[in-house]
């Protein structure tokens, strides 16, 4: 994501006034003054494509801002998101989960296991009592985080601005191959794809293992395209992948591997990453975040667009980050601190960013603008409405069989299915 400044003053004294049985930035729940700093573990990852520390800009700005009071004490790992969700998993076997976590609603049956074991605190009575902090969230966005018993496990960002996912694309290869915008339809992208490939110039950038996030992105973007492919997109842990959206669904995702890579297979996105960024293919899957990772040298030629037929694929409530219930009050108290302080942060982040000057933006950010507040269709992500079985095992296996001619689009959506029984003798 873009940099995170320095929260305004107004937004601090939000912050301050956080009504959480009696928390202040001078007291703590027991009316003493503060003798040391509260440290807070978290654990967060080092992007294993670029380098970069993600969320390093709001852990140090809220450091800075707290210094003496608070701060966020982070372990660095250099891990892919899958790596560190799996890692999330062994964590809490050991009784080792840091104070906050992030993509807990990205594991969906991990998600529900926490929620049984009363393993991370229900954040409602203080959201829904603090007017400030609730008025800073989208109302989509916080019903996105609330359960349906109006309980809230997972702190939201303030917007869904930037949870949305499109497609990346180079062009100047785009222009090589006669190609002068970005297919409007489903029918025009299969086009885009044979021009492409006819050029001398690879397609798409994909890949199979982890949750098989590139392909599965264009994939469930164009089964929204029908009112039924919708429904089931919309459906949360379908009872069936043996039905027309199920196949639709294989027949998407073998046809895409017609236009990609040689190395697609049994890796992750890190690999497609790179062969995007080196120009080595036109397009590419992915979200906001992306922007900031696009190399200097390529940013000229970068652009962002919807999926065909307007679509973005969002599910805000994958941002939220809950708070585990094993630490003391008094830390858990901080963690509530920083949370609310990150959903100013990302306010801010939004009224700026929509109130600049669109000149002063790269044509890759205004792309991004546009393709949001021109009222696209949100299609919900797979990988907070099917089951961790299917997701974290299932397709990486079966989609590399699946292109290679060793199963049908039938033994596909059977296998899938499987997933949903295998999920029931878990539980």
């Amino acid at each position: 994501m873009m940099k995170y400044k320095k929260v305004f003053a107004i937004f601090i004294s939000i912050i301050i006034s956080l009504g959480l049985s009696g928390c202040s930035r001078q007291k703590d729940a027991d009316s003493t003054e503060y003798t040391e700093e509260i440290k807070i573990p978290m654990l967060l990852t080092v992007d294993p494509s670029t380098g970069n520390k993600n969320e390093e800009d709001v852990i140090t700005a809220f450091n800075e801002e707290y210094k003496g009071r608070y701060q966020i004490d982070v372990e660095w790992m250099l891990q892919t998101e899958e790596e560190y969700r799996t890692n999330l998993k062994r964590l809490n076997v050991t009784d080792g989960l840091p104070a906050i976590i992030t993509d807990l609603r990205l594991l969906p049956s991990f998600y529900q296991l926490m929620l049984k074991d009363e393993r991370i605190e229900d954040l409602s009575p203080l959201i829904n009592k603090d007017k400030e902090w609730k008025n800073m969230i989208e109302p989509a966005v916080l019903e996105a985080c609330t359960e349906s018993d109006g309980s809230i496990y997972l702190a939201p960002l303030s917007t869904a601005f930037y949870s949305c996912s499109g497609v990346f694309w180079n062009e100047q290869l785009f222009h090589q191959a006669g190609i002068e915008t970005f297919p409007k339809t489903w029918k025009e992208f299969w086009d885009c794809c044979e021009k492409l490939q006819n050029s001398g110039i690879t397609p798409l950038a994909l890949h199979t293992e982890g949750t098989a996030w590139a392909p599965m992105l264009l994939a469930t973007a164009e089964l929204a395209d029908s009112k039924e492919g919708a429904q089931f997109m919309d459906a949360l842990y379908p009872d069936s992948y043996q039905n027309e959206s199920g196949l639709q669904l294989a027949g998407t995702l073998k046809k895409l591997f017609q236009y990609t890579t040689d190395n697609a297979m049994y890796n992750d996105f890190d690999v497609s990453y790179q062969n995007f960024v080196s120009g080595k293919v036109a397009m590419i899957p992915n979200g906001y975040w992306m922007i900031d990772q696009i190399p200097e040298s390529m940013e000229s030629s970068v652009r962002f667009s919807p999926f065909p037929g307007n679509k973005l694929i969002s599910s805000p409530e994958t941002f939220g980050w809950g708070v585990v219930s094993d630490y003391s009050e008094k830390v858990k108290k901080a963690a509530v601190v920083f949370l609310k302080y990150r959903t100013a942060f990302n306010l801010e982040q939004k009224e700026e960013l929509l109130g600049a000057d669109p000149q002063n933006n790269s044509p890759l950010l205004n792309d991004y603008i546009k393709a949001y507040t021109e009222d696209p269709q949100i299609v919900p992500n797979y990988q907070v409405k099917w089951n961790s079985v299917l997701q974290e095992e299932i397709l990486g296996e079966i989609i590399p069989k699946l292109v290679k001619d060793q199963i049908t689009e039938e033994e596909f959506v059977r296998r899938a299915d499987e997933s949903i029984q295998q999920c029931e003798i878990q539980k």
